[in-house]
């Protein structure tokens, strides 16, 4: 049944946004009910109270990295630090319990350890004072949402998970696609003659050993054939029957199993270009990228100073012709790195660049320190652990659900 109502809600809202604009907005998550703004202290940090006694917890992040900072008071009055025994525990979604304990330091308890992003959490405060111990619990999330599997199906939001790669860096290069020198065979006649009778005609595909021509010798006016010596294509004929031979090429066969895409590498990447490199070819026409290697070089430079690099490509289907374009990405390098995730699904928060790790039907940011990028992976340094489901697709559906329900913490 709840299913249904989310399912509900979300055709009301995309009626909603049809009629009133053009931003695909879509309201995935639960309605939110709007609640009062927390007291807040002097400190700028929530008061919690019970009877007289009240603490003040802040996050302080002014010249030192995010932790808590607590005021205590009774009956308004300030109370010494050193007289509180405190202790906060912060449950966060899939990634535990933050325990922390606090010291004094002047007239204030400061926390033992950094309050690393997102603030998002439930808070369990418990304070001992005079003998008594006073609980608090509360919620402080934010970069949060909740949407169940069928409606994130529904919306293709998709998910990956944090782990290891290999990055391969590339430099794009362009060129065209030749003929190897050795493609093209001539047909001669061994004896000249007359031509009896030519099998076949321009553009026909020939096999090795296929009759191609029978001639009448001019000197022992006996008749001989001629098969071909390798297999092609029919790319010239020079003859028609009832021609004497005259020591020319009679056809002309091309054998185009084999191509060579010639690729021009400019002066500034020269360096970085070996032979034996690993190249992946997109021909124009072809939707199936080729996978190769730099094969040799010319080495003389063209007049714009490139220097053309040749990788061997199979074309016994084929599938390419000579002269077409060809794109190429040759690798240059390539390394390890221990988490990567899909550009793909990298938003902005605040700040901050994240992703949206996902637990059970629950999203919420992941602040990442970002590394090197190549290709659709960036490698991340630090904010999320291996492992973690994330959304990789479509993860702008999450971002507006949050920012129109306009969660926020404490600070």
């Amino acid at each position: 049944m709840r299913t249904i109502f989310q399912i509900i809600a979300l055709m009301s809202t995309l009626c909603f946004v049809g009629l009133s604009t053009s931003f695909p907005s879509y309201a995935v998550s639960e309605p939110k009910v709007t609640e009062a703004e927390p007291e807040k202290g002097p400190n700028r940090g929530r008061m919690l109270r019970d009877g007289n006694f009240a603490i003040e917890l802040s996050i302080f992040e002014t010249g030192v990295p995010p932790e808590f900072r607590v005021w205590a008071t009774d009956g308004g009055k300030a109370v010494d630090p050193s007289k509180v025994d405190l202790n906060v525990k912060l449950t966060r979604l899939g990634d535990g319990i933050d325990d922390i304990n606090f010291y004094q330091e002047g007239e204030y308890l400061r926390g033992d350890m950094v309050i690393y992003e997102p603030h998002s959490f439930m808070v369990s405060l418990s304070a001992k004072y005079q003998g008594k111990t006073f609980n608090w619990q509360y919620d402080n999330f934010e970069g949060r949402t909740k949407i169940t599997d069928d409606v994130a199906k529904a919306m293709e939001i998709a998910t990956d998970f944090v782990g290891s790669s290999t990055f391969h860096e590339t430099v794009e290069v362009y060129g065209k696609l030749t003929l190897p020198a050795d493609a093209t065979s001539n047909v001669y006649a061994r004896f000249d003659g007359l031509v009896e009778k030519v099998y076949v005609k321009l553009g026909d595909p020939i096999k090795k050993g296929q009759l191609l021509l029978t001639i009448e010798s001019n000197e022992s006016l006996q008749s001989y054939k001629i098969h071909a010596a390798n297999s092609g294509i029919v790319t010239n004929v020079n003859v028609t029957s009832g021609e004497q031979s005259k020591g020319r090429s009679l056809l002309q066969i091309t054998n185009d199993k084999t191509l060579i895409a010639e690729l021009a590498v400019f002066p500034k990447d020269l360096s970085t270009v070996s032979i034996g490199a690993k190249t992946t070819l997109t021909i124009n026409g072809v939707e199936e990228k080729q996978v190769s290697k730099i094969d040799s070089r010319i080495l003389k430079v063209r007049k714009d100073q490139a220097k053309l690099f040749r990788v061997v490509v199979n074309n016994h289907d084929s599938l390419f012709s000579e002269g077409s374009f060809v794109s190429a990405a040759i690798e240059i390098s390539s390394y390890d790195v221990a988490m990567a995730v899909k550009r793909s699904g990298l938003q902005s928060f605040r700040d901050f660049t994240v992703v949206y790790a996902k637990v059970g039907d629950e999203y919420e940011v992941r602040m990442l320190e970002l590394g090197r990028a190549v290709g659709e992976e960036i490698e991340v340094l630090s904010g999320i652990s291996l492992g973690t489901e994330y959304v990789s697709e479509n993860s702008y559906i999450l971002k507006a659900d949050i920012e129109k329900s306009g969660a926020s913490h404490d600070h």
